[in-house]
């Protein structure tokens, strides 16, 4: 090819808001500009604003309107004239989609009127959002089936974030082809010194030196089994008292409260800490390194950048039997896995602590076979990009 391509990245909310799907198809976005043009086409927030001009890349917003008790917004790109001249402007080569409504069906549109190669990334287990909005297991599967068939299905090539959910959505889901899986990474690079981060971190709680330090990152949501969490480390602390250890949960959410009122319930106000929402990278990254375990039972969440994160900093993780997140790692190898059930999560995090050389090794594993930087993987992206447009045949 003789110039750059144009590359469209869709995605349905975008900052201020922050979530995984957002820092994914930033971290894709800032990177791509080394190689090619790219247009991130987003919603504005509704009732909030954001400067896109701090970002190294273009970013086109459509009009959006709120929805009642969610801090999401619903994108009205069809009802935006200027937005959708906007699109009409730009000559992609390659449209890549990162949520499966509103502007990832504009995006497959756009993509098959000028017949152009569209991709879609599968970031989240579908069918248990759509479950918990109706409540009703049929309807959701049938509303799962219809997602399916209108937006995956007319994709050209679609990726999912490990095998795990590759798997859900070709034999569950029943997808017209098998994705392929194409992982996330991050863009936090290990610390300086684990041991400057411990001390900053013991400090900042006051966490004695005896004291173990477990860390959660990621919304407060009982969709993210949080509660299990608190239920575990108060059978921990029964069962092995001579196990001291303070919790960090960081993030906020609509479950803060009931999560609140769980450490209360359990008297563990003493052990755990609500840190809040933590946006500097630098001293998020002090954090996981600080922990000597990060605590992630969920079993809503498909891939998430948080464990990425964990290991970048030498912190193995410990999660739930069934869970999707678990398809990276191996049990006792690279980190942890186990029912999901209080009792048995609170023993497993007692045997962990029994063989402090064997977590050693673990926590060298987990970095070694898990932490991947952005930078390498979007080169794998790119090169993915150019191949399916050449198979397109188009030429710049």
């Amino acid at each position: 090819m003789n110039k750059k391509i144009t590359i469209g990245l869709f995605i349905d909310t975008y900052f201020p808001m922050v979530d995984g799907v957002t820092m994914v198809v930033d971290n894709y976005a800032r990177r791509l500009v080394n190689y090619a043009n790219v247009i991130v086409f987003a919603p504005t927030m509704y009732k909030k604003s954001f400067d896109d001009s701090v970002l190294p890349y273009k970013v086109v917003r459509c009009k959006s309107m709120g929805v009642p008790f969610l801090d999401y917004s619903l994108p009205i790109p069809m009802l935006d004239r200027k937005f959708m001249k906007q699109l009409k402007e730009y000559k992609l080569d390659i449209v890549h989609i990162h949520s499966p409504a509103t502007l990832g069906k504009l995006g497959i549109r756009y993509a098959k009127k000028l017949k152009v190669p569209v991709i879609a990334t599968m970031h989240s287990q579908y069918k248990r959002d759509i479950k918990r909005a109706v409540k009703l297991e049929p309807i959701a599967k049938l509303l799962n089936h219809l997602l399916i068939k209108s937006t995956f299905d007319k994709c050209d090539e679609c990726w999912a974030v490990n095998s795990e959910v590759a798997k859900i959505f070709y034999e569950e889901y029943k997808c017209k082809i098998k994705p392929k899986v194409m992982n996330n990474a991050t863009e936090m690079m290990p610390v300086k010194s684990i041991e400057e981060a411990k001390k900053e971190i013991r400090k900042k709680y006051n966490i004695k030196e005896d004291e173990k330090i477990f860390l959660f990152v990621g919304r407060l949501n009982a969709l993210k089994n949080i509660f299990l969490i608190v239920d575990s480390l108060n059978l921990v602390k029964e069962k092995a008292p001579k196990l001291k250890f303070k919790m960090l949960f960081v993030g906020t959410g609509q479950d803060e409260e009931e999560l609140v009122k769980r450490i209360k319930q359990n008297n563990m106000a003493n052990e755990i800490v609500l840190c809040g929402k933590i946006t500097d990278r630098e001293n998020l990254a002090n954090h996981y390194a600080a922990a000597d375990l990060f605590l992630f039972p969920s079993l809503y969440d498909a891939s998430s950048i948080v464990q990425i994160e964990a290991a970048s900093q030498k912190t193995p993780g410990l999660f739930v039997e069934g869970a999707a997140t678990t398809a990276t790692i191996t049990n006792n190898i690279n980190g942890y896995i186990t029912k999901n059930d209080a009792e048995q999560y609170a023993e497993k995090i007692i045997e962990i602590f029994e063989n402090e050389e064997e977590l050693r090794k673990i926590s060298e594993n987990a970095f070694k076979d898990l932490y991947v930087n952005w930078d390498s993987k979007i080169k794998e992206v790119y090169g993915v990009y150019l191949n399916i447009i050449k198979r397109f045949g188009i030429t710049n």
